[in-house]
């Protein structure tokens, strides 16, 4: 057999090529972000500027690096993806760091310092066109003087720099480089605020901080759980032969008229609630992938509070086709068939909160003030002829007048604006519904004339059983019970 042929790859091609596999400017600094806590960094600092020449710096404090240690990470495919990595790393190529940054620049430079230390290494695509190598530079200590932010890190025994410099995928062509950068970082904060956000706020993890030019990053948690409802105990799913469990835990969102205006803009965002629905997949605690049902069900308005965390160890990385940019994962057959059945049971909770405002679920023999039937031409909803205060109208009135009202409540509802409603909905506006203060005097008042009718007619028992079963009365039985006594005492 003829001796192999060492073919190895073009280097000037190659980088110019892998530049265009898909990383916005948000998810590449997320990539950064998570090679700063797989090194146990506790501070992550983001720096940009344009005043001179526009740059992208994040400064962490984390382990550092050897000069060795430095190589390899710049090194592309520096890590076997189907090696075991420890519980805590977010890595999974060894391509990260690397294709992230140079996706987004055309240098990249990365200081490190470990036990007082310093090390540097540079990727610059100009200087591997020039020597049509895998040429990457390191520099003298007294080389680096007036690189951004090298003065933050000489302050610190250890941590990592990491330095973009010509950008021109972020802000080639744009007239206002200034203007452009920061509406890319202000994109690049609420990515980093969703995509971390257990991190951020210690939800079971160590807790970090990141800052961008000095301003700190708050936690946006998509299921705003202090408010939210978790409609069964968390599902534990094992996978024949592997290590590690994935965990789901359905959440349910409040109902956006018990959303204050800033929530619902803030958990609508400019999709709306309706396309941030779904599964949200987490690896090792970070945010990896969010708004999707897999196919397993589609997108509709009443699943549109449905929100799923769906946990994954890293050790089942193979099995959730995960991509290099860790923007995507697709659950394994044997996940997906397991979701697929604890879905009804997930939707159904967020289908609830939509239709009943104050209730967590109500039975069938619920006395309802509409009712919703079902004929050959469609849907139909109608005052209920058989509500308890309709009745105690009747026997106050004559035939005629209750004749006059049976006929405005029939305009009523066959007057309902459906496509108000529908437009209303669908476009995420909230629904203003009376105070609490408001409807509670409203239904003492009829509960009151109800009571003095049973008293009057002997049925009280009968009438104080049924508020329990009539909405909204059965929403305020303490004041109803007050309101009984009362009325006892005036008998």
């Amino acid at each position: 057999m003829k001796q192999d042929i060492i073919c190895p790859p073009f280097a000037p091609v190659l980088m110019e090529s892998i530049r265009a596999i898909g990383y916005s400017i948000e998810s590449a600094i997320a990539d950064i972000v998570d090679n700063s806590i797989t090194a146990q960094s506790k501070n992550i600092e983001i720096y940009y500027d344009t005043i001179t020449e526009p740059f992208i710096a994040i400064l962490d404090d984390g382990l550092g690096m050897t000069s060795n240690k430095l190589t390899e990470a710049m090194r592309y495919g520096c890590y076997n993806a189907s090696n075991e990595r420890d519980e805590d790393d977010l890595g999974r190529y060894g391509l990260g760091m690397k294709t992230a940054s140079l996706s987004q620049c055309r240098c990249l430079t990365v200081l490190s310092k470990k036990e007082g230390m310093l090390e540097s290494r540079q990727w610059s695509l100009e200087h591997v066109i020039n020597t049509k190598e895998w040429s990457l530079k390191q520099f003298e200590e007294s080389e680096l003087e007036g690189v951004p932010k090298i003065g933050e890190l000489n302050k610190r025994d250890h941590g990592t720099l990491v330095i973009w410099q010509s950008l021109d995928k972020v802000i080639s062509g744009s007239m206002s480089k200034e203007l452009v950068l920061q509406s890319k970082m202000y994109d690049v904060q609420k990515h980093l605020e969703l995509v971390f956000h257990r991190y951020l706020s210690g939800d079971g993890v160590g807790k970090i901080n990141i800052y961008i030019n000095g301003i700190k990053l708050l936690p946006f948690d998509p299921f705003l759980a202090s408010k939210s409802t978790i409609t069964m105990d968390d599902e534990k799913i094992e996978i024949p032969g592997r290590k590690g469990k994935v965990i789901v835990r359905p959440y349910v969102l409040p109902h956006p008229s018990k959303m204050s205006k800033q929530e619902l803009e803030a958990y609508g965002g400019k999709d709306g609630l309706r396309n941030l629905q779904g599964f949200y997949i987490y690896r090792n605690k970070r945010l990896l992938t969010w708004g999707t049902w897999f196919r397993i069900i589609k997108m509709d308005e009443f699943t549109k509070l449905a929100r799923v965390r769906v946990d994954i160890p890293n050790s089942l990385d193979d099995l959730w086709t995960l991509d290099i940019k860790k923007s995507t994962a697709y659950p394994p057959e044997v996940v997906k068939t397991r979701l697929r059945q604890l879905i009804n049971v997930m939707s159904n909770g967020s289908k609830k909160a939509w239709s009943f405002r104050r209730r967590k679920e109500i039975a069938d023999n619920t006395i309802h003030v509409w009712e919703k039937i079902e004929t050959r031409e469609g849907v139909k909803y109608a005052i209920n002829s058989e509500y308890p205060v309709l009745e105690v109208i009747k026997e106050r009135i004559d035939n005629q007048t209750f004749k006059m009202l049976q006929n405005y409540l029939d305009t009523i509802q066959n007057n309902l604006p459906f496509n108000n409603l529908h437009y209303d909905m669908n476009a995420d506006i909230k629904i203003a519904y009376d105070k609490e203060d408001v409807e509670r005097t409203r239904v003492k008042d009829m509960a009151r004339e109800i009571i003095r009718s049973a008293f009057q007619s002997g049925d009280i028992e009968n009438a104080m059983n049924g508020f329990e079963k009539i909405e909204p009365f059965m929403y305020y039985m303490d004041d109803i019970e007050r309101i009984y006594y009362e009325v006892k005492r005036n008998v």
